[in-house]
């Protein structure tokens, strides 16, 4: 573990890893203080992310980007999960749909974009695998199709006088994502796996990679940090929203969604500035599809258990609209399997059109 010490003593954000205990304390101490734990959990979470970045890139370096995007998705994706089940138990559906949309659209839109925005403004002209992000888009936009269906249902007058149809629905497209993912994953890992191979890329310089069981360990006990943090962070952002002057639709589909992914995010964006945009295509697309077609449906399962009912996948209409504009974006810029800077400022101001939507005219959450 003296290679992990070493990286924080030499890493001037880490030394902001001292505030994860502290947010702990602060919660056991004073739980009203609302704004206050907001504040200290946000910072808290900037260092988790970069320690989990350098540990993703190290396990990546050994298992490849593809291997390693999905294993990075997997962790990050572990904090939405311990939020959304926080939020099940007490029956807060509205922001669980809300986190869930927004993390899709923030991690196909925000992180992608920024990725190809930080990777372009240092290398002239970025490539990448175009058939796996090609693989993760058509498995959004097959989400996206799960999502519509339940939305446009819903204003029937033959479903409003059978309330089970939509449970029922809800239920068989859950299982039927699920599947779908798992197919997904045996296709792109063992049957056609050398389509997927990792653009070529230049050489690291004499970089210095963490030894596997330091990365292995080291994301362990991170992801175990960020979810106990991203925890109390969701207790007190709806509060210290109200303090800030920030609408509960702009909390839900922005700031939990951006927070949620900020481990996800420093990993992405640091391979894109290194001219590995497998990994951050990998893990911004695959984060996202990875949301979609087994998040969202494990927690409509979940739900039958210990959820006050269960719950269904029909999402309000601004929602399903931003997550199928958010894939046919991602669809139609990642068909040439090359990224420019230019790329990217246009898909970050899609999201910020969605944002400043959000937070000027927030729609009416069901």
């Amino acid at each position: 573990m003296g290679r992990l010490w070493k990286e924080i003593r030499h890493t001037p954000i880490l030394w902001l890893l001292v505030l994860a205990p502290l947010v702990l304390v602060v919660h056991a101490a004073w739980p009203d203080a609302h704004t206050l734990l907001f504040l200290l959990s946000v910072l808290a979470i900037v260092p988790l992310a970069t320690l989990l970045s350098h540990a993703t890139e190290a396990v990546a370096a050994k298992t490849g980007d593809t291997v390693g995007s999905l294993l990075n998705a997997t962790l990050g994706n572990l904090t939405e999960l311990i939020i959304a089940l926080a939020a099940l138990r007490l029956g807060q559906y509205t922001l669980v749909k809300a986190s869930l949309a927004g993390a899709i659209v923030s991690n196909t839109l925000f992180m992608l974009g920024a990725s190809f925005l930080l990777g372009g403004l240092k290398f002239h002209v970025q490539d990448y695998n175009q058939a796996s992000a090609r693989l993760q888009t058509s498995l959004l936009f097959l989400a996206a199709i799960a999502l519509i269906v339940p939305s446009a249902m819903a204003g029937a007058d033959s479903v409003a006088a059978a309330p089970d149809f939509m449970r029922q629905l809800s239920l068989g497209l859950a299982i039927l994502l699920i599947l779908s993912y798992g197919l997904g994953l045996f296709f792109s890992l063992k049957t056609h796996r050398e389509i997927f191979s990792s653009a070529e890329h230049a050489a690291s310089d004499g970089e210095d990679v963490w030894p596997l069981n330091v990365a292995l360990a080291t994301l362990a006990g991170v992801t175990v940090m960020v979810a106990l943090v991203s925890e109390i962070f969701v207790e007190s952002v709806q509060q210290a929203a109200e303090t800030l002057g920030m609408t509960p639709a702009f909390v839900g589909f922005i700031v939990v969604a951006l927070v949620g992914a900020a481990a996800e995010m420093a990993s992405a964006f640091s391979g894109a500035r290194k001219n590995r945009l497998d990994l951050s295509v990998g893990i911004a697309l695959g984060s996202a599809a990875q949301i979609a077609l087994f998040v969202a449906p494990v927690l409509v399962l979940i739900s039958y258990v210990i959820g006050p009912t269960p719950m269904d996948l029909q999402f309000w209409p601004g929602a399903v609209i931003m997550v199928l504009v958010a894939t046919m974006t991602a669809f139609i810029v990642t068909n040439s399997g090359r990224a420019t800077w230019f790329v990217g400022v246009l898909m970050l101001m899609v999201y910020l059109i969605f944002a400043m939507t959000l937070y000027l005219l927030p729609p009416k959450l069901t």
